[in-house]
C-alpha cells in the first residue's frame, strides 16, 4: 500500500492512550500513519509539568505538520485537568450571569492555562441548547435554555480562546440539548421538525461559525427530520448538506468519540470511520487506548480509499482543511502548534495556573451556580 495514502489517512484521526507518556505503540503508529493528533484523558494526567512534556513528546512524532494536542475542558463535570489547574464551575453558571464580559475573563484564563501545558485544540464550548432540563447527557454544561444566550456566550467563548492562539470546537451539531439518551451508552432520537432546528438547535453553531471557530463537533444523534436511516455523524446530509452547504462551515468537522455505544452498538469501529469520512467529517476521534483498534480502524479507511468506496479528493479536502486549521494557529506566537514550542519552567508554569486571578473569575462564576 502506498506509504502517501497512510500519511494522509493518518493526518486525519485524533486518538486515545494509555498512561502518562505516548507508548511505544503510539509512536509506532505515528511512524506508519503520521497521526493528526492525540487526545488526553484523566487517565493521562498527572501533573502540569508532565501534561507539557507529553505535549513536547507529541510534536516529536511529527513528519510533517504538528499535532493536535486536544483535551475536553468545559468546566464542571467534564474536565480532564485537575488541580492545580483552576477547577472552573459548569458553563451553566455563565448562562445564568448572562454576562459576556465574564464569559471573556473564563475563557481567556481557560486558553491561558491550557497553552501552558501544551494544550493546542479544546472540544468546547458545547454550544448545545438545553431544552429538556433532565436531558442526562448534557445538564449543566449546556450555556443555557435560551438558544440566543448560548449563542452569544458561545461565540464570545469562541473568539476569546481563539484570539489567545487556542482552537476551540463546538459541540455537538446538529444539537444535542433536548434529548433523553446518553450517547456514551445508546442512540439518542431528536425528533424536532427543520423549522424548529433552524430557530432553536443551529442558532449557537451559526454563531461559532461567524465567530470563525476551528471546528465543529459532531453529535451521535438520529434526527429523523434531517436523516431517517443515519446518526449525524455517519449522515452525508447533515454534514456536507446541512452543517457544510446550508450554514456554510468551511473549518473541520471532528466526529464525537466513536467507541461511543451510539455508534459502536450498531456498527463496527472500521465501518464508522470510513461512513463518517464518506458523510464530511475530517477528523475521527478514537479516544479508547486500543492502538491495534487504531490501526485497524485506519487500514479499513486506506482499504476504501483504495477501493474507491470514497474518493481520494475526499481524503485531500479532509487532509486541506487540516493544514490551513494547524498553520493557522502555529503561526500565532508562542502556541503549542509552533515551530519549537517549549513549556515554560515548573516555577513560571506553577504561578500561572490556578492563579489568583484566574480563581477570582471561577468564584464570580460560581456566585451563578
Amino acid at each position: 500500500m502506498p506509504v502517501a495514502l497512510h500519511r494522509q489517512i493518518g493526518q486525519l484521526a485524533v486518538v486515545g492512550f494509555e498512561g502518562k507518556t505516548i507508548p511505544a505503540e503510539i509512536r509506532a503508529l505515528a511512524r506508519e500513519f503520521d497521526l493528526g493528533g492525540i487526545i488526553l484523558f484523566a487517565r493521562n494526567v498527572e501533573s502540569p509539568e508532565q501534561v507539557a512534556e507529553t505535549a513536547v513528546e507529541a510534536q516529536s512524532l511529527a513528519q510533517g505538520l504538528p499535532l493536535w494536542v486536544g483535551v475536553d475542558q468545559e468546566g464542571g463535570r467534564v474536565a480532564r485537568l485537575k488541580r492545580p489547574l483552576t477547577e472552573w464551575p459548569p458553563m451553566a453558571t455563565l448562562g445564568r450571569s448572562d454576562d459576556e464580559a465574564l464569559a471573556v475573563g473564563f475563557a481567556a484564563a481557560l486558553a491561558r492555562e491550557l497553552l501552558a501545558v501544551g494544550i493546542s485544540i479544546d472540544f468546547a464550548p458545547v454550544l448545545d441548547v438545553l431544552t429538556n432540563a433532565k436531558n442526562p447527557a448534557i445538564g449543566d454544561r449546556a450555556l443555557g435554555e435560551r438558544a440566543e444566550t448560548v449563542a452569544r456566550l458561545g461565540a464570545a467563548i469562541v473568539r476569546t480562546l481563539q484570539d489567545s492562539g487556542l482552537a476551540a470546537c463546538g459541540k455537538h451539531f446538529p444539537g444535542h440539548g433536548d434529548t433523553a439518551v446518553d450517547s456514551h451508552l445508546d442512540l439518542p432520537l431528536v425528533e424536532h421538525p427543520p423549522d424548529r432546528l433552524q430557530a432553536v438547535e443551529f442558532v449557537p453553531f451559526r454563531a461559532a461559525i461567524g465567530a470563525n471557530v476551528a471546528g465543529i463537533m459532531t453529535g451521535h444523534l438520529l434526527v429523523p427530520a434531517l436523516d431517517e436511516a443515519n446518526p449525524a455523524t455517519l449522515s452525508r446530509r447533515v454534514v456536507s448538506g446541512i452543517l457544510r452547504g446550508d450554514l456554510g462551515f468551511d473549518g473541520l468537522v471532528f466526529t464525537d468519540d466513536l467507541d461511543m455505544k451510539a455508534i459502536s452498538a450498531r456498527t463496527t469501529r472500521e465501518r464508522a470511520v470510513v461512513s463518517a469520512i464518506d458523510a464530511g467529517c475530517d477528523v475521527p476521534l478514537l479516544c479508547g487506548v486500543d492502538v491495534s483498534a487504531h490501526a485497524s480502524a485506519l487500514e479499513a479507511l486506506v482499504r476504501a480509499v483504495e477501493q474507491e468506496e470514497i474518493p481520494l479528493a475526499r481524503v485531500e479536502d479532509a487532509l486541506a482543511r487540516q493544514r490551513r486549521a494547524k498553520e493557522r494557529f502555529a503561526a500565532m506566537r508562542g502556541t503549542p502548534l509552533s515551530r519549537g514550542w517549549r513549556p515554560m519552567p515548573s516555577r513560571e508554569l506553577r504561578a500561572l495556573v490556578g492563579c489568583q486571578a484566574h480563581q477570582m473569575v471561577a468564584e464570580e462564576m460560581r456566585r451563578f451556580a
